[in-house]
C-alpha cells in the first residue's frame, strides 16, 4: 500500500541530518519497525545519505537520554538494508528503520571501552536507553498501529550474523510479518544486529507507556478476542475506514450510540468523537482523559 497516514515526524526529532530532500523515497503505510544498531559511537554519515534509515537515535549519557535524528518520513522508505534484484522488497516492505548509536559485537565494546570511547553496548543497555526505544515504538504503536511484539529469537553477535542461529525469515514470512524485528531477521541481509538487545523489556515498558496489559487473557470459550488497535491516525476528522466503523458498531452493541443520527459509518466525525467520550467517561481508567479520540486501552476496554 503507498499511502503516508498520521504524523510523519517523530516529535523532537532533529532534522540537522535530513536526506529525504536528496534521496526521495517511496510512500508507504507503515506496519513494521526495523531496529539496527550503528556499530559506532557517533551520528554516522551514512555516505551523505545514501545508506540511511529513517531515524537514528545517539545516546547521551551524560543526560541519560537519547537524541533523535530524523532522515525521512515515517512512512517513506530508507535506505539501510540490502534490497537484492529480484528478490523480496526490503526497504520499501512498509518498514520504518532506526539506527541505534553503539555496537552489539562484545569484542567492539570491549575495545571502545579500553580505548576509553562512551557507547552503549546495546545488549547490556542501561534502562533509560531502553526506554527511549520503547517511548518510540509505543508513539509508533499509537499512532501508525505498529504491533508490539516481534520474533522470539534475538541471538547474540557473531551467532547472529548471517542465519547462524536460525533467526532470519523467509521471503514469505517477510512479507506476512507485521511488528518490530532486528536487521537480524531480514531477509537477503547478513548483518546481525542488534544482537541480543532485552525486545521483551522495550516491549513491556512500550505497554507500560500506553497502560496495556501485558497479562495473557485467561483462556475462556466466551470471551471476545480483541481487536489489535489499529493507530490513532484512523481516528481524525474526515478519515475513513473499517476501523472507524468497527468501533462504531461496538460502540452501539456496549451502548454508546446516542449520537448517531442514522448509526455508525466509515467516516470518523464529531458524532464518533462524543460516543466515544460517552464511554471514556463511563470508565474510571479513562476519566481523566476523556478527550473522544480512542487510544489503545480505550479500545481494549471497548471490545473487552
Amino acid at each position: 500500500m503507498s499511502t503516508k497516514t498520521g504524523p510523519q515526524r517523530y516529535p523532537g526529532a532533529s532534522r540537522a541530518n535530513w536526506y529525504q530532500d536528496d534521496f526521495g523515497g517511496d510512500p508507504m503505510e507503515v506496519n513494521v519497525v526495523v531496529l539496527h544498531t550503528t556499530e559506532g559511537y557517533t551520528l554516522p554519515t551514512y555516505d551523505g545519505g545514501a545508506t540511511a534509515p529513517n531515524l537514528t537515535a545517539v545516546p547521551d549519557l551524560a543526560a541519560r537520554k537519547l537524541k533523535w535524528y530524523q532522515h525521512f518520513d515515517i512512512e517513506t522508505s530508507s535506505r539501510a538494508l540490502v534490497n537484492l534484484k529480484g528478490g523480496v522488497e526490503t526497504n520499501t516492505m512498509n518498514v520504518c528503520q532506526v539506527e541505534l548509536t553503539g555496537t552489539c559485537d562484545p569484542k567492539t565494546h570491549a575495545q571502545w571501552t579500553s580505548a576509553g570511547h562512551a557507547h552503549v553496548y546495546w545488549p547490556d543497555a542501561p534502562d533509560w536507553a531502553l526506554k527511549g526505544v520503547a517511548d518510540f515504538l509505543a508513539w509508533m504503536h499509537e499512532q501508525h498501529g505498529v504491533a508490539l511484539s516481534g520474533p522470539k529469537s534475538w541471538p547474540a553477535y557473531p551467532a547472529s550474523y548471517g542465519d547462524g542461529s536460525g533467526q532470519r525469515m523467509t521471503g514469505a514470512q517477510w512479507t506476512d510479518f507485521r511488528g518490530v524485528c532486528g536487521h537480524t531477521h531480514v531477509p537477503e541481509n547478513v548483518h546481525g544486529d542488534p544482537g541480543a538487545i532485552d525486545f521483551a523489556r522495550i516491549v513491556k515498558y512500550a505497554k507500560a507507556d500506553l497502560d496495556v496489559d501485558d497479562a495473557p487473557e485467561p483462556k475462556t470459550t466466551t470471551k471476545p478476542k480483541i481487536p489489535a488497535f489499529p493507530g490513532r491516525k484512523y481516528f481524525v476528522t474526515g478519515a475513513s475506514s473499517s476501523y472507524v466503523l468497527k468501533l462504531g458498531t461496538q460502540l452501539v452493541k456496549r451502548g454508546f450510540g446516542d449520537h448517531y443520527k442514522v448509526g455508525p459509518s466509515r467516516t470518523w466525525g464529531d458524532a464518533d468523537r462524543l460516543n466515544v467520550r460517552d464511554f471514556q467517561k463511563s470508565r474510571k481508567e479513562l476519566r481523566g482523559d476523556a478527550d473522544g479520540t480512542p487510544g489503545p486501552l480505550t479500545w481494549r476496554l471497548l471490545f473487552s
